[in-house]
C-alpha cells in the first residue's frame, strides 16, 4: 500500500489494525499531557476587550513576542500572523514529541490530531469536517481546487479580477494552456461600492456568457477590499457559473460562513489571522460538489472520505498541524468579532485622517461591509513599483514604519498598511505624521 493511500485509509478509518484503536478523534482538552493548559490571551474570568481599551489589548500583546527593540515599527502583519507564546511553547513540545516517539505516533495517533483540527475549522466556518482537508497555505488549496476543476471544456472560460492573488491568477492561466479555455480579467470598479462589486461581476457575466469558473478573493491582499461574497456568489450561480473564494486574508479578521453564503469552494490560512505555525491552510469543497474536483494526479480517493484524494502534501509538518488546534482555542477566547473590530479601529486611526491629506491617496473603501484592518494607499498620481518602493524605503528609514508594496492593481502601485495585536494607536498616530510630511 502506498504512503499516501495509507494514510488516507487511516483517516477515512479504514486501517484497522493500523490506528490500533486511535481512530476516534482526540479533542484539543485530550491533548493536555503535551500542550498544558488550553492557551488563552485572557486572564482567568476575564472578558475580551473593547475595540478601544488599551490596556486590555496591552494585555493580549504580551501574549505574543516582544516588539523588537530595532524601532522599526511593524506594520506589515498580513504576510503572517506571529504565534501567541502559548502556541510556540506548544508546537515546540509538539515537535519534540513527533521527533521522539516517530512513525508509532505518526501512524497510530496523529490522525485524532488531524480529524480533530478538521472538525474544529469546520466549525468555525460552519461546514462538515468532510468538506475540509488540511493542506498548507491557501496558495496549495487554491492550486488543487482551480487545477482540479472538472467540468470545463474547450470554448468554457474563466473570470477573474485584478484583485486576485497572482498564484491564482498563474492556475487559471494554466487552464488556459491545459484546458482550451479563455481567461478573462476584468478590473474592478475604484472607488468601489457594494453595489458597483457585484454590478461589476454581474456585467461582466453578461458580456461573457461562456464563464463556467470564476475566482474571487473574498479580502484582497492588494488593497484590503472585501467583496460581497454572499451576493456575488448568488448572482454567478443564477447564471450557472460556479465560484471560488480565497478567504485567506478574510477569515480570523471577520467571520466565514460557508454554508450561510453558498459557497461551494473556499481556501483559508491557519498562519495569517488564526495564529497558528507557517505551513497551515485547508480547502474546501461543498460535499455535493466533491467530484467536480478531479483526484490529484491519480490519487486514488477514500469513498468514506473521498475529499482526501483532491490534495497531495505529502509529509506534512505534523507538529503545525496539532498546534493548530491549540491557536484556533487561543483566537476564539477573543471571537474572530473582537478581533475584527480592534483591527479595523487601527486601521481607521491612520486611514480616515489620511484621507484627508491632500496628497494621500487611501483607495480601500471606509464602508465596514468592504474593508477590515488591512488597508493599502499611495501618493497621489505616483502609481509606479518604482515611486511606491521608494516611499516604502522612506518611511522606513525616517520614521521606522514597515510596510509594503503591492503592484497588480489596474490602478497602479500602493502600500500596504496591516496592523497586528502588538500595534498600538501611537503607532497609527506616528504614520499619520509621516504621511503628513510626505
Amino acid at each position: 500500500m502506498r504512503r499516501r493511500t495509507l494514510l488516507q485509509a487511516a483517516l477515512a478509518g479504514g486501517a484497522g489494525g493500523l490506528l490500533s484503536g486511535s481512530a476516534v478523534p482526540v479533542s484539543a482538552q485530550q491533548t493536555g499531557p503535551v500542550a498544558g493548559p488550553l492557551p488563552s490571551p485572557l486572564a482567568p474570568g476575564a472578558a475580551p476587550p473593547a475595540a478601544d481599551d488599551e490596556a486590555g489589548w496591552a494585555a493580549v500583546a504580551a501574549a505574543y513576542p516582544a516588539r523588537l527593540q530595532t524601532g522599526i515599527i511593524n506594520l506589515e502583519y498580513g504576510a503572517f500572523g506571529q504565534m501567541p507564546l502559548a502556541i510556540q511553547a506548544a508546537y515546540e513540545r509538539y515537535t519534540a514529541k513527533v521527533n521522539q516517539e516517530g512513525a508509532t505516533f505518526v501512524r497510530r495517533d496523529f490522525v485524532g490530531y488531524y480529524q480533530t483540527l478538521r472538525q474544529r475549522i469546520a466549525a468555525m466556518v460552519h461546514a462538515d469536517a468532510g468538506e475540509i482537508v488540511i493542506t498548507r497555505n491557501a496558495t496549495e488549496s487554491l492550486q488543487a481546487v482551480i487545477g482540479g476543476y472538472a467540468r470545463l471544456k474547450p470554448g468554457d472560460a474563466v473570470l477573474m479580477s485584478d484583485h486576485d492573488y497572482d498564484s491564482a491568477r498563474m492556475a487559471a492561466s494554466w487552464l488556459e494552456r491545459r484546458r482550451g479555455v479563455t481567461v478573462i480579467s476584468i478590473d474592478l470598479p475604484y472607488p468601489a461600492t457594494h453595489q458597483a462589486l457585484i454590478d461589476a461581476y454581474d456585467q461582466a457575466l453578461v458580456v461573457h456568457p461562456q464563464v463556467r469558473l470564476m475566482l474571487l478573493t473574498h479580502l484582497s491582499h492588494r488593497d484590503g477590499l472585501r467583496q460581497p461574497v454572499r451576493e456575488i456568489v448568488a448572482m454567478a450561480r443564477r447564471r450557472g457559473v460556479d465560484v471560488v473564494v480565497d478567504s485567506a486574508q478574510a477569515w480570523g479578521q471577520g467571520p466565514v460562513d460557508v454554508h450561510g453564503d453558498g459557497v461551494d469552494f473556499a481556501v483559508f490560512n491557519l498562519h495569517k489571522w488564526i495564529g497558528a505555525p507557517l505551513g497551515v491552510g485547508a480547502l474546501y469543497i461543498r460535499k455535493d460538489r466533491i467530484a467536480d474536483i478531479e483526484p490529484f494526479m491519480g490519487e486514488e480517493p477514500s469513498e468514506r472520505d473521498p475529499i482526501l484524494g483532491r490534495v497531495h502534501t505529502g509529509m506534512a509538518n505534523f507538529a503545525a498541524q496539532m498546534a493548530a488546534i491549540d491557536a484556533l482555542d487561543f483566537h476564539q477566547a477573543l471571537g474572530t468579532p473582537i478581533v475584527g473590530a480592534r483591527l479595523r479601529r487601527l486601521r481607521d486611526l491612520w486611514a480616515l485622517p489620511a484621507r484627508e491629506l491632500p496628497k494621500i491617496e487611501v483607495l480601500t473603501p471606509d464602508d465596514p461591509r468592504l474593508c477590515a484592518g488591512m488597508t493599502s494607499f499611495r501618493v497621489k498620481g505616483q502609481t509606479t513599483p518604482a515611486a511606491n518602493t521608494a516611499l516604502a524605503a522612506r518611511l522606513l528609514e525616517r520614521h521606522g514604519l514597515f510596510t509594503v508594496v503591492r503592484t497588480g492593481l489596474a490602478g497602479g502601485a500602493c502600500l500596504r498598511v496591516t496592523p497586528g495585536f502588538s500595534t498600538t494607536p501611537d503607532d497609527m498616530a506616528r504614520l499619520v505624521q509621516a504621511l503628513r510630511e510626505v
